[in-house]
């Protein structure tokens, strides 16, 4: 996925400090999501851990990225829509979890709508596709 980093933290009134663009580089040169434990060993000794995880949750909170769970419990991260804010994630898509390289990708189709039963208010909707990806199928 192209992004422009710079003007993404813009957009979210954010800094652009060296690491913030740095994790925007580094998440946005595969298609799959990403965990902080590899995000921690490709950027190697630039950011440490502490900061990699302020910087995820800030992008979490500020609508820039959204977290999948992935089989293990491990949370992996990806970049949001354009149309996701602060206020509200709108990745209600399909996350597909390969069994094969256990890389999460954001499909293009919509997740299935829930009617809530009364008293309940959704705030997010995980749907999660478990199989073997295009790459691997290709082998």
């Amino acid at each position: 996925m192209k992004i422009d980093p710079i003007h993404l933290l813009k957009e979210h009134d954010l800094k652009h400090t060296k690491q913030r663009v740095r994790v925007l580089e580094e998440i946005a040169l595969d298609t799959a999501a990403i965990s902080q434990p590899n995000l921690e060993k490709k950027l190697g000794k630039e950011i440490d851990r502490v900061t990699l995880y302020r910087i995820l949750n800030t992008y979490e909170e500020k609508g820039i990225l959204h977290r999948i769970m992935d089989m293990h419990g491990t949370a992996n991260y990806a970049i949001c829509s354009s149309s996701c804010t602060e206020d509200h994630h709108h990745d209600e898509h399909v996350h597909f979890n390969c069994t094969n390289c256990f890389k999460i990708y954001c499909l293009e189709v919509e997740a299935p709508r829930i009617k809530m039963p009364e008293g309940f208010t959704a705030k997010t909707v995980s749907s999660i596709a478990y199989g073997i990806c295009n790459k691997c199928n290709a082998i």
